[in-house]
């Protein structure tokens, strides 16, 4: 029963999916991470669905698109766009690491967090008008890929604060079960991507790795360890990379 809290949990925090609400506690939140990848098969399904029957409601045009590149944001509710757009105000502000960490918990939103998210919408709205169906048949288990990575780092990497909810999730994680867990699906999205397409699927996975990689890199030097909305900055800047390196593959090798 733990297990189907764990799902529940995980699903009200990490989506708009409408879920029995159920009271949170360290037990019930043990494993939750493990459940977080089915945010993003939701995702996945969701996007693939809407390319296959979407032309048909609205045509090839930019209203497809628009609807395309907003099923995340509407699935996620924006949560991980919250942390890509404090983060880009706290790497734009120049200031020390406890400042940086204060910008990160500030509501308010500032000018770079706009500008970012201007620029964000514009180079993903850009990059979909170009992926085709067979592309988006691997960039769906990028979904499930993001969100693994992301629950791998919060119970392996160091932690900016011992508060907020990368450090509650952490705290109440079985750290062992969560990374098997996590390097399993991993695993599966891998060999999903490779299987449907071994040039996109390549391109994906070194787009994913790359953004892992900075994403740590950002988090030490900048803010000295992750913080929840540190793992969100890397989930959207992840799958925008996937969708830019599987596009420009594309385009290189075909």
């Amino acid at each position: 029963m733990n297990l189907i809290y764990a799902a529940l949990i995980a699903v009200s925090m990490y989506s708009k999916i409408p879920v029995p609400q159920i009271e949170w506690n360290k037990e019930r939140m043990r494993y939750s991470l493990c459940f977080f990848p089915l945010v993003g098969a939701v995702i996945g399904a969701l996007m693939l669905l809407w390319m296959q029957f979407g032309t048909k409601l609205t045509g090839e045009n930019g209203f497809y698109t628009a609807v395309l590149v907003l099923i995340p944001v509407l699935v996620s509710g924006g949560i991980h766009l919250d942390g890509y757009l404090d983060t880009c105000d706290a790497l734009s502000s120049y200031q020390t690491m406890e400042r940086r960490l204060e910008i990160l918990k500030d509501s308010n939103s500032g000018a770079f967090a706009i500008i970012m998210g201007g620029c964000y919408f514009i180079l993903n709205y850009g990059v979909f008008t170009a992926v085709t169906f067979e592309q988006m048949k691997v960039l769906c288990a990028g979904y499930c890929l993001s969100r693994a990575c992301s629950a791998l780092s919060i119970v392996r990497f160091k932690k900016a604060r011992t508060s907020g909810l990368a450090a509650a999730f952490s705290d109440a994680a079985q750290v062992q079960t969560i990374t098997v867990v996590s390097g399993i699906i991993i695993a599966l999205c891998a060999v999903y991507m490779l299987w449907q397409n071994p040039l996109f699927g390549s391109a994906a996975l070194a787009a994913c790795l790359l953004s892992f990689l900075m994403y740590r890199r950002i988090s030490y030097k900048n803010f000295g360890g992750m913080t929840g909305d540190l793992a969100g900055f890397f989930l959207q800047i992840c799958e925008l990379t996937m969708a830019c390196f599987v596009v420009i593959s594309a385009n290189l090798f075909n």
